[in-house]
């Protein structure tokens, strides 16, 4: 999917899609659509299959704009980065996003029966840990995505569990506050966390999955191919040995005070998780994936970036949604070595 000439919406790229199918059946992808300006919306677009395997789209329209004040902010606006996952038991296809708004990135819900119409739950609220001598709603967030069904918490309660990517630094918030780690986290870099919600709690009002608890660190950056900061992709997938998470590694030089960063390299690692205890990583690649390799991956708003969002299965085999330079969105198989 690439920009559509003379489309006001997309003037700035079309990246980092979500995905799920409709009541019918049929794959839709929900691509990230960048006006001018940096204000991003969530649209529509179903996918076309030639023999089976993903080829183009088909635009089906907006689906998310930021209409709420919380969603904008005196000199930005955008709803950016959905993912979606379709959850079962709760009958509903569940959207993180990142709102960006006066205090800059931060996570929201929606709910949809049909990928065309969303409810908003609201911002995610992170109740307050003793143990980590902060409070997590002061900082921004991103990549945050839902697990299809319910997994123990750390007290072996069954509950929804969301992976989410705290970031430290509060000084472009504040100036001179620069980096507040919670206590026992001595990595300033991004990392994967984990928070949960208890079923019961979900099933009496769905509402109550923007009331997070019971916070963990999962994974911080290990390697070279994400040696600036990781966070976590497409929602986790079940497999045999436990939960298999895509997620992007970051590497290069950061630049401060940019938007749009243009000596990072965004590669492709895997993550398989604990089914007991999802917050407990089993093993990792030690190299990417998927790594930055056509035109389209290397040029575009930021160069060097594939940032997998989404995995659909088509007649068996597993397909990877990715955004390619911050531009347009690819799409790559996802095979598996025995």
């Amino acid at each position: 999917m690439s920009p559509q000439p003379g489309e006001a919406n997309e003037a700035e790229g079309v990246l980092n899609p979500a995905s799920g199918r409709t009541p019918d059946g049929r794959l839709h992808l929900l691509p990230r659509l960048v006006a001018t300006g940096n204000v991003s919306r969530v649209g529509l677009a179903e996918v076309m299959l030639t023999d089976g395997v993903p080829t183009g789209v088909e635009r089906r329209g907006v689906v998310l704009a930021p209409d709420e004040g919380w969603e904008r902010g005196a000199n930005n606006a955008g709803v950016e980065d959905p993912r979606t996952t379709w959850i079962p038991s709760l009958g509903v296809h569940v959207m993180t996003y990142v709102a960006y708004g006066p205090l800059g990135p931060r996570l929201a819900l929606a709910v949809s029966e049909d990928l065309s119409t969303w409810r908003r739950l609201g911002p995610v609220h992170f109740s307050y840990q003793p143990g980590l001598d902060t409070d997590l709603n002061l900082f921004p967030n991103k990549d945050a995505v839902f697990f299809p069904e319910p997994v123990p918490d750390p007290d072996g309660r069954l509950s929804y569990a969301m992976l989410h990517r705290p970031m430290w630094d509060l000084g472009w918030i504040r100036e001179g506050e620069g980096v507040r780690l919670p206590a026992q986290i001595t990595d300033d870099r991004p990392g994967i966390w984990i928070s949960y919600v208890p079923v019961d709690l979900v099933e009496r009002d769905i509402t109550a999955l923007v009331y997070q608890r019971d916070h963990r660190l999962v994974a911080m950056s290990e390697f070279p191919f994400e040696e600036l900061k990781i966070g976590a992709g497409p929602a986790p997938i079940r497999v045999d040995e436990g939960w298999l998470l895509l997620h992007h590694g970051v590497s290069g030089e950061l630049v401060a005070g940019t938007d749009h960063q243009p000596n990072v390299h965004y590669a492709a690692g895997a993550m398989l998780l604990d089914q007991a205890d999802p917050g407990h990583v089993l093993a990792r690649t030690a190299e990417p994936i998927l790594s930055p390799e056509t035109a389209d991956e290397r040029d575009g708003i930021v160069p060097n970036v594939v940032f997998p969002t989404a995995i659909e299965e088509v007649d068996g085999l597993h397909y990877v949604f990715y955004g390619m330079a911050d531009s347009k969105i690819g799409v790559a198989r996802l095979d598996r070595l025995a």
